[in-house]
Parts: C-alpha cells; structure tokens; sequence
C-alpha cells in the first residue's frame, strides 16, 4: 500500500520555519479540504489522487517520493 507522510512532511516544514502548521493552514494554502487532509493523516490506506499530491508537493515544496512510501502489505498465508 501507499502510505503518504503528511504529518512528517508537516512536522519538517515547521521545524524548518520555526512555527507552528496546522492543517487548517494546509487546506487554505492548498484548497484540499480539511476533511481530506484529515483522512490523509489518520486513515491507513486512504486513496488519494494526482492533484492532492501535486498540491501537497507544491507547498511542502517536496517531490513526490519525500511525500510518499510504499509499505508491502500484510499477506494472509491461510
């Protein structure tokens, strides 16, 4: 599965900028609702298209693979 790291691109940003970055910031910056970026960060597996990446990226100022991660999934041997 695809996992995306919001939160860890979201702590780094704030480090970075010596503030602090809340979602609602993101979604205003971004126009992805905060709905959405909610599920992005809370929901393992959430399905996600191209323009939420582009978005993300854009202001993370990230490429596409500093934003996400393949993590194999479990396989049931029954």
């Amino acid at each position: 599965m695809i996992r995306i790291l919001l939160i860890k691109q979201l702590d780094e940003k704030a480090f970075k900028e010596k503030r602090r970055i809340t979602l609602s910031e993101v979604s205003e910056k971004t126009g992805i609702s905060r709905a959405t970026l909610t599920r992005i960060a809370n929901v393992a597996g959430n399905v996600t298209n191209t323009d939420t990446i582009n978005a993300l990226c854009k202001y993370f100022e990230c490429e596409p693979g500093e934003l996400l991660m393949y993590v194999e999934d479990d396989v049931d041997t029954n």
